[in-house]
């Protein structure tokens, strides 16, 4: 099959795949579109919402729809690396036997990833970049596809560990999930509230998703869009040459090359959603707030002024 008919082919499945999920989730259909994205061009998403807005029924039936293996770790303030990756123990012949943990899956939901201490954050990091597990010197390499999709409710709440950057920018999307409308709302709590039972179809296959995350990589960028992204990112940092007048203002510390890349593989993927055999610059500014929004980093004049980075991003754009 030629990449162009793939293409195609792919824009239907994804098609499919959306309404399927409707079944189960009312509304947040941006939020469904970025996590696919981020699933198909091979990055991690994290969900920022209160408790409540069903982001782990979400995650669940995503994973149903997609075909995938799904597990959930509760991250909690006394859980210990070992909880997530696995150990070793001794066996009954007296020899060291790897017990793998709940991260060998192919969707692993970290719920509530900001309430456990940083040493248990990190735990995860290797395995978001690398695709591997190293535990007592040996290394592991982790079921494909593989896909970290990271709840957490806002840093204000009581008993949280903000996430350092360097584990924020593992997350190729960063999502808020917002409340649901007032029809929304009467729809979901008629849906939660009866006995009527939803079965999710599982419309993939593990080896069809790397085929079509593969797709995505080969569809080619005009220079002009790459231009665009890196020029993006450029003015999100302060005191640069490219840097924005209100960057200088209300910015500490701007986005990585780590963005610009992620900004074109999601534009790629968003531009094969559509059906498109290339992304333009208009892909790159859907994709933009949720790849931008948590590698900036606001100063207290931004805090005291009431600026958002949603704001300071639509300004760049």
């Amino acid at each position: 099959m030629s990449d162009a008919a793939a293409i195609q082919q792919f824009q239907e499945k994804i098609h499919s795949l959306k309404s399927e999920i409707k079944n189960q989730i009312v509304g947040q259909d941006k939020v469904i579109h970025e996590i696919l994205l981020s699933v198909f061009a091979g990055g991690h998403t994290l969900l920022i919402g209160v408790p409540g807005l069903a982001k782990t029924l979400m995650v669940n039936t995503i994973a149903q729809a997609l075909g995938l293996d799904f597990k959930r770790i509760q991250f909690t303030p006394d859980l210990m690396p070992s909880d997530i990756l696995g150990s070793e123990i001794l066996d009954e012949t007296r020899n060291f036997k790897f017990i793998k943990g709940p991260v060998f899956t192919n969707i692993l939901l970290a719920d509530e990833i900001n309430r456990t201490p940083p040493k248990t954050q990190a735990a995860l990091l290797e395995a978001m970049q690398e695709k591997i597990v190293t535990v007592a010197g040996t290394r592991y390499q982790l079921p494909q596809p593989y896909f970290v999709l990271a709840t957490q409710n806002p840093i204000e709440q009581e008993g949280t560990y903000p996430l350092p950057e360097a584990q924020l920018d593992r997350f190729m999307f960063s999502i808020y999930l917002d409340y649901p409308s007032f029809q929304e709302e009467i729809d979901i709590v008629k849906n939660t509230t009866s006995n009527i039972e939803v079965n999710i179809k599982s419309l993939f296959t593990a080896q069809e998703i790397i085929h079509f995350q593969q797709l995505i990589r080969r569809i080619p960028v005009a220079d002009n869009v790459v231009e665009y992204a890196v020029n993006l990112v450029a003015q999100t940092r302060p005191k640069s040459d490219k840097s924005h007048q209100l960057v200088n203002e209300f910015i500490d510390w701007g986005a990585g090359p780590r963005a610009s890349q992620n900004l074109i593989l999601a534009a790629k993927a968003n531009a094969a959603t559509k059906g498109k055999f290339s992304p333009d610059i208009e892909d790159v500014k859907a994709v933009s707030e949720g790849v931008l929004r948590h590698r900036i980093i606001k100063n207290y004049k931004a805090e005291a002024e009431g600026y958002t980075e949603a704001q300071i991003i639509k300004e760049l754009l």
